[in-house]
């Protein structure tokens, strides 16, 4: 016979535990973040004081002979600003695209000279039907879609070229490629004066590449240094006006007269010329 099951009639206690009260200690730190919270709301925002560069980068200024003479505060705009290699591709590219005279044109059947009688008859010859011996395809007759002058200059923002050459000047800059130089202004008119001082400075070029960078011809009276410079090969010379980011780009050294660091400053800085 299976067994019974017995049933106790009696309610089981089940025992429920009571949450426990929270340390003091622990109280008082929720407390303190809290006040401390509400402080951090109340009170009034911090507002950081932004510190405006004055002052420039410091550069070494090289006589004729080729040795340090002095010191020289260059512009940080200019010469410490950010390098964007994007930037510097895109004005480059404006630049080249620039130069293209974009002249070249060929005379299409309308405008090459010959005559205007229909080559032979229409009928009973059994050769094609044509009206003109300036055909494209008679010899002595026009071009078909041949080239047209065409425009390819490109625009660039005023404030993008700047960015881009104040870009490509502090890449030279910080690549020790370009050295600022002083008393060129007093050399004599003759190319073996110029070339000396040029083996003295040019000591990183293997093939001579060089940009001479100079003040204002009119203003500055640098015509002997003109004479001196033009007949040396490798050497380019360009007035600070003049200065772009395809010159700066396209050299292994730059020379820049002192007057010229203050005119390039004065011009795109201060003047805020294209």
């Amino acid at each position: 016979m299976p067994a019974k099951k017995i049933v106790s009639k009696k309610p089981l206690k089940v025992a429920i535990k009571k949450p426990a009260a929270p340390k003091k200690s622990v109280v008082k730190k929720v407390a303190v973040k809290k006040a401390a919270s509400a402080k951090a709301v109340v009170s009034k925002p911090v507002v950081k004081e932004i510190k405006r560069t004055t002052g420039g980068l410091n550069a070494d200024v090289y006589g004729m002979t080729g040795k340090i003479v002095s010191k020289l505060s260059l512009p940080k705009e200019i010469f410490g600003a950010k390098v964007n290699d994007k930037l510097m591709a895109q004005a480059v590219r404006v630049y080249l695209a620039n130069q293209r005279s974009g002249t070249a044109s060929t005379k299409t059947r309308g405008e090459v000279h010959g005559t205007t009688k229909k080559a032979w008859r229409q009928k009973g010859t059994g050769r094609a039907r044509h009206g003109s011996k300036k055909a494209p395809i008679f010899v002595h007759g026009g071009v078909a879609h041949g080239p047209r002058p065409h425009d390819f200059s490109l625009s660039m923002p005023q404030k993008m070229r700047k960015a881009a050459l104040f870009s490509a000047l502090t890449f030279k800059n910080q690549n020790g490629e370009i050295k600022i130089i002083s008393g060129l202004e007093k050399i004599e008119p003759k190319t073996k004066f110029m070339a000396d001082v040029v083996r003295k400075l040019d000591t990183v070029s293997k093939k001579r590449n060089i940009l001479l960078v100079t003040p204002d011809k009119e203003k500055s009276g640098l015509e002997n240094l003109y004479r001196a410079s033009r007949n040396i090969e490798g050497l380019r010379i360009i007035k600070a006006d003049l200065v772009n980011t395809y010159e700066i780009l396209n050299t292994k050294a730059i020379f820049l007269m002192k007057d010229a660091v203050d005119a390039i400053e004065k011009h795109f800085v201060k003047g805020g010329a294209n």
